[in-house]
């Protein structure tokens, strides 16, 4: 039989089995059991009251009827006789149907259910799908259970039967599992096995008396008068029980005191302890529920604000030296000016001065005066009519520039004919085919002797050429049909190329039009940028007497921000400091209380250390004597 455990919270403890009646808290049609995971059988747990919005959870149980007139029957009374027991579950309600649906969902999504599941694969699951839940649910109790492939139907209730289900699940509904009459009926069965698993996992857990009190919770083994104590309470319980009480908190209460006794339990330290821990978690409440006391985030927020501040001053003040540097770069540009402007106006002064002493020093007379007029109108008549000479020899000379072109005109043509044909030929250059080594090309506009005589060699050469090309032609008729063909098409390059040579000429002229029109647009450019001069003149002077004003001012408020910036900075290192001083002192405070409480804790651990080693001993001593008396007993015998 596995022992039961008990766990240090005081309060009362509810009854292994279903209560005979029914709480008035809850409601009449309420089929539940507690929300936690496993439940605790044999441990003394305070019941955690459900809250109205809460999911109930399920059991296979139904209400206890109890009452003067119903007969008391044994628990086990269903399992040993032939009465067919009736399901007193509202498995045809559809909301419990879901709720039992949720939390069998649960279940296998908890323990890892190996296929896909969905709450609505569940609503009507095949039989294949179920077969496979009961299975994986089935491992829970026996990890080495394999189904067996054949005969499904008969072997599901036969294993229900075998593990005790108190109702009946018949074969013909295997068949059709997901059928709306039998799958309430099968859910039934496969949460009652869920609760089984439950039960089993909590009986076979190994949790120790008072486990708060040891390290990592390790198991030790507990002696005979714990188990003498735990039978007694049991006895007591259950014969209650049979006697129809339901809870047990005289016995609960007295059953602990006596634990307490036996592992010397210092309820003084547990009381200073629980004090503490409460005053604690007090005050950690109040300073979390008083956010805005906390001075630390505060400060800090504080802190943060100071520094965008900063950052901002120092991002004007960087703007401010930037501009300034701006305004003394434009000031000794314009003091440059300035500069030279004096200059120019000193020395156009004198130049003022020097011709004003020429007009004063000079003397003339009215004589004179006429005379140069007179002078005057002579030299303006001889330069028109030598302006009218002038252009009328630029007349001659352009008739004469455009004959002249004309003629260079046909001698380029005829030149370039020369040379295409010399070269169609292979005359042209030395080391072409025909040549021969000879230089045939001619040079425009050479003149001398040297050059009379070279045109002569080349005629010569040439007129010794068309007799070779003429004997050749006789003989070779064919090719003189080829070069006639030649010289037509070099004629119609040549008239390709003066067609070439009139488009040439024609964006000459258009040329020279736009050369004619750009000297007039750089005259009237000349005079707009005179009166542009003037212009920047004047508003060099305005700009002069605005940035004298404008750099007064900047420097000024330089110095206002400068005095800021400081009054800023010693404020911000005040709030510092008391800061600092805050958080010493908070930190101190929480380390001597940690430093307390670490005291306490290991006292008392190195207490419960020694009372688990003294029980340890007292049972290897109980079971040494009791193997002597075992062998003294033998030898008795023998």
């Amino acid at each position: 039989m596995e022992r039961g455990r008990l766990s240090r919270a005081t309060g009362s403890r509810p009854s292994d089995f279903p209560m005979r009646v029914q709480d008035s808290n809850r409601k009449s049609t309420a089929y539940t059991t507690p929300r936690s995971k496993q439940p605790s059988f044999g441990m003394l747990n305070v019941p955690k009251p459900q809250s109205g919005t809460s999911e109930r959870r399920t059991s296979f149980f139904g209400p206890r009827m109890s009452g003067a007139g119903m007969p008391r029957t044994s628990s086990m009374s269903g399992f040993g006789g032939t009465e067919k027991v009736k399901d007193a579950r509202p498995l045809h309600d559809k909301s419990y149907v879901q709720q039992c649906i949720r939390q069998l969902h649960e279940f296998l999504t908890e323990q890892g259910y190996p296929g896909l599941l969905s709450p609505k694969t569940l609503q009507s699951p095949s039989t294949k799908e179920f077969v496979k839940i009961f299975e994986f649910i089935y491992r829970q109790l026996d990890p080495t259970f394999e189904m067996p492939n054949s005969k499904v139907e008969e072997e599901v209730p036969a294993l229900l039967k075998a593990l005790r289900y108190p109702f009946v699940l018949s074969k013909c509904s295997m068949y059709s599992v997901g059928a709306p009459h039998t799958w309430p009926q099968a859910l039934g069965a496969l949460m009652w096995m869920i609760d089984t698993v439950k039960i089993t996992w909590s009986l076979s857990k190994q949790d120790l008396l008072f486990s708060d009190f040891c390290e990592d919770s390790d198991n030790v083994e507990e002696g005979a008068e714990y188990n003498k104590l735990f039978l007694d309470y049991t006895a007591d319980t259950y014969s209650k029980f049979l006697q129809g009480a339901d809870t047990f908190e005289d016995d609960d209460e007295t059953f602990l005191t006596k634990l307490k006794k036996l592992y010397n339990v210092d309820e003084d330290l547990l009381a200073s302890t629980e004090e503490k821990n409460r005053i604690l978690t007090e005050e950690v409440e109040r300073l979390e529920k008083e956010s805005q006391k906390d001075r630390l985030t505060t400060k800090r927020m504080e802190k943060m604000k100071l520094q965008l501040d900063l950052k901002k001053l120092q991002e004007y003040s960087s703007n401010l030296e930037s501009f300034q540097n701006n305004l003394q770069a434009k000031d000794s540009e314009l003091t440059d000016e300035l500069e030279n402007a004096a200059s120019s106006l000193e020395s156009l002064k004198h130049q003022q001065v020097d011709l004003q002493n020429i007009l004063q020093n000079q003397k003339l007379t009215p004589a004179d005066v006429e005379r140069i007029n007179r002078e005057k109108r002579e030299l303006q008549h001889t330069i028109g009519i030598l302006s009218k000479s002038l252009e009328n020899a630029q007349q001659h000379k352009w008739n004469e520039e455009i004959a002249l072109a004309k003629v260079k005109e046909k001698a380029d043509l005829k030149l370039a004919e020369y040379h295409s044909l010399a070269r169609k030929v292979k005359l042209i250059p030395m080391s072409a085919e025909n040549a021969g080594g000879r230089d045939f090309e001619l040079r425009p506009f050479d003149s001398g002797p040297g050059n009379i005589q070279f045109m002569t060699q080349t005629q010569n050469l040439l007129k010794k050429l068309v007799r070779d090309v003429e004997e050749e032609n006789g003989r070779l008729p064919n090719m003189k049909l080829s070069l006639e063909e030649a010289c037509e098409q070099v004629n119609l390059d040549i008239l390709d190329k003066n067609n070439d040579l009139k488009q040439l000429k024609e964006q000459i002229r258009k040329v020279d039009e736009r050369w004619d029109s750009g000297q007039e647009d750089l005259v009237r450019e000349e005079q707009d940028w005179a009166a542009e001069m003037e212009v920047a003149e004047n508003h060099r002077e305005l700009l002069e007497k605005k940035v004298n004003y404008g750099y007064d001012e900047a420097v000024q408020q330089l110095k206002a921000t400068q005095q800021q910036y400081h009054i800023v900075l010693q404020e911000t290192n005040e709030e510092k400091r008391s800061v600092a001083n805050n958080l010493t002192a908070v930190f101190t405070i929480a380390a001597k209380e940690l430093s307390v409480t670490e005291s306490s804790l290991e006292n008392l651990h190195v207490r419960v250390q020694r009372l688990c080693s003294k029980a340890v001993e007292d049972d290897e001593a109980a079971v040494h004597n009791l193997r002597e008396m075992t062998m003294s007993k033998k030898e008795r015998r023998h």
